[in-house]
């Protein structure tokens, strides 16, 4: 090879520290560390055969990065002034690979659709009995339909990469059967609207309070005691456990102040169980009027809560009807519109159907499972799990309670 002389190279501050920058990263892409080094050492005028030698290169690498870079010598100088926040982006565009087109595709645009149609349909359709696609199965499948004759399973996977398709996951989804929207609409408007006032209520002496049960709570004690975290390794549980039993919780939460108030910490939640419940919470404030939000679970209008609250309303229980045959307790609708009147020193607000994200306890029960029912915990006996629980409520109440930050105000969004 005839000889050549090296290629000057001349570098300006800026753009001397941003190659440094990546020359001596320990985050720098390794083309990226390479090729920067070489074309620092070529500044202060380092011969290629020396770079080659120093840093271990190629001939060829030194030379081709070299002469690249000196090449873009003006594009720089005009970038870095003209606009020098791109100067950046342009020493790294210089010092990358060009891009190559690649071999020609192996399947035509009519074969991955096909088979991008398949990984669509429920496996059931072609009489398969698994749940969900894999490029393993994917790969059989299409085989076996005649859509190619042989393919590999990464290509399967690369295929569904680019088009973001990821048969392995799944999502719950619910779609609720609506069958008055109108009324669906005006009763999230109307929780929503409560949520959003209840400080105003709160200083008028109408105290709010979102309600619901959490049932099944099982005392799982791990068969081997937790070994705690150490520099370099995180908490470990043994993930066997023995069972001994669930236990309940019924609690109210007041909107305005996020205080859970007299809950009750027991296996069932029985109608008497509720009433009980209303009952603790409305004679702590009798003086005061209150707003209950809960699900439409029968409980939640029941013959017995009916009768609570005629009582406090001073109303003839003889006056009610009959369960079932007459009157205010005829059924559920006739107990529920009764629970609902505004006017009643106790009254019910009653979320829609597949609406329970409405109700602001279950957001708080999220944060009790986080904290305490987890699957760190291990509880001896029922009766433990009950006094953790009554003790994470009673230090809530002490440090933690403070009102949700509520912006939705009941608009759907629905198409």
């Amino acid at each position: 090879m005839p000889w050549q002389l090296a290629s000057t190279i001349v570098l300006s501050e800026k753009q001397k520290q941003i190659l440094t920058e990546y020359a001596v990263g320990t985050h720098s892409p390794m083309h990226l560390k390479t090729r920067s080094q070489i074309i620092l050492k070529a500044s202060i005028g380092s011969s290629n055969n020396s770079i080659e030698r120093e840093m271990g290169l190629d001939p060829t690498t030194v030379k081709c990065w070299r002469d690249r870079f000196c090449n873009s010598y003006e594009e720089l100088k005009r970038i870095e002034a003209e606009t020098p926040l791109k100067l950046r982006g342009a020493i790294i565009k210089v010092l990358s690979d060009e891009q190559r087109p690649g071999g020609p595709s192996k399947f035509a645009d009519e074969q991955v659709a096909a088979i991008m149609a398949v990984a669509c349909e429920d496996p059931a359709k072609f009489e398969l009995s698994f749940s969900h696609w894999t490029p393993e199965l994917l790969r059989i499948e299409v085989i076996k339909l005649g859509i190619v004759d042989n393919i590999s399973i990464r290509q399967i996977g690369r295929f569904l990469k680019e088009r973001d398709l990821k048969p392995h996951r799944v999502q719950y989804w619910l779609n609720p059967n609506i069958e008055d929207m109108e009324e669906f609409q005006q009763q999230v408007e109307a929780v929503c609207a409560i949520y959003l006032e209840a400080d105003k209520l709160n200083e008028e002496g109408t105290l709010v309070y979102s309600t619901d049960e959490k049932t099944g709570i099982q005392a799982r004690e791990h068969v081997n005691p937790r070994q705690q975290m150490k520099p370099g390794q995180p908490e470990r549980v043994d993930p066997e456990y023995i069972r001994h039993g669930t236990s309940g919780l019924i609690a109210s939460r007041n909107v305005a102040t996020g205080e859970i108030v007299e809950p009750i910490v027991q296996p069932t939640r029985k109608e008497e169980d509720y009433v009980l419940h209303i009952e603790s919470v409305f004679s702590v404030n009798p003086d005061k009027k209150h707003v209950f939000i809960n699900d439409n679970l029968n409980i939640h209008m029941s013959e017995s809560l009916v009768i609570l609250v005629a009582g406090v309303e001073g109303i003839d229980v003889t006056t009610l009807g009959v369960k079932g045959k007459s009157g205010v307790l005829k059924s559920m609708a006739s107990r529920a519109e009764f629970l609902s009147i505004k006017t009643h020193q106790i009254s019910f607000v009653y979320t829609p159907k597949h609406c329970s994200w409405l109700n602001q306890i279950e957001c708080w029960f999220g944060i009790i499972t986080r904290r305490l029912l987890n699957r760190r915990a291990s509880f001896k006996s029922v009766e433990e799990l009950e006094q953790k629980i009554r003790g994470f409520i009673d230090y809530y109440n002490r440090f933690l309670k403070k009102p949700f930050r509520w912006n939705y105000k009941g608009k759907l969004l629905m198409a």
